[in-house]
């Protein structure tokens, strides 16, 4: 069975790998579909899509890689058609993961599956509340995993930042 999990991972933080692991954990693959791939450098999708991969490839245990692969989704500001443009992109999958409203009552207008997923310290583990810290020089290191951190210190995200907000 696959599955499909999408976000902007903007950036991919401690609550994302919860949900990826989750996904892992029901499915034997699972489909990353990165959102807004089309958009960075700017306030709300400050990273790239090349970006994103990297820090959501870095972050997970190699032993799952095989059973992940990682899919551009950009957006095509049409809320009618976006599952089934982020089906002409995603191979076949039997259920998503979401907690997010607007995604989870498009899919099940089509009857597809959803489960949601386990959301970790949600007041404070978002990438909005990431993204402010970063551009404040507060210490946000801890929200993400290690994987994420070190692209985001290589790419000087905490400067980036500073210039966007």
């Amino acid at each position: 069975m696959n599955g499909l999990l999408i976000g902007r991972f903007q950036p991919f933080h401690k609550g994302h790998l919860i949900a990826v692991n989750f996904g892992l954990s029901q499915v034997e693959n699972l489909w990353i579909g990165i959102g807004s791939s089309n958009k960075n450098n700017e306030k709300r999708n400050p990273f790239s899509a090349d970006e994103r991969k990297e820090m959501i490839l870095s972050s997970l245990d190699k032993s799952v890689l095989n059973r992940v692969r990682i899919f551009y989704i950009p957006d095509v500001n049409d809320h009618a058609k976006w599952t089934h443009h982020v089906d002409s992109i995603v191979p076949k999958y039997d259920v998503v993961f979401s907690n997010d409203n607007f995604t989870i009552t498009l899919y099940q207008k089509r009857g597809i599956k959803i489960i949601s997923v386990p959301l970790l310290q949600r007041e404070v583990i978002s990438g909005t509340n990431i993204r402010e810290m970063m551009a404040m020089g507060k210490n946000w290191m801890e929200l993400v995993p290690e994987g994420t951190k070190n692209v985001l210190l290589k790419i000087d995200a905490e400067r980036r930042l500073s210039k966007i907000l």
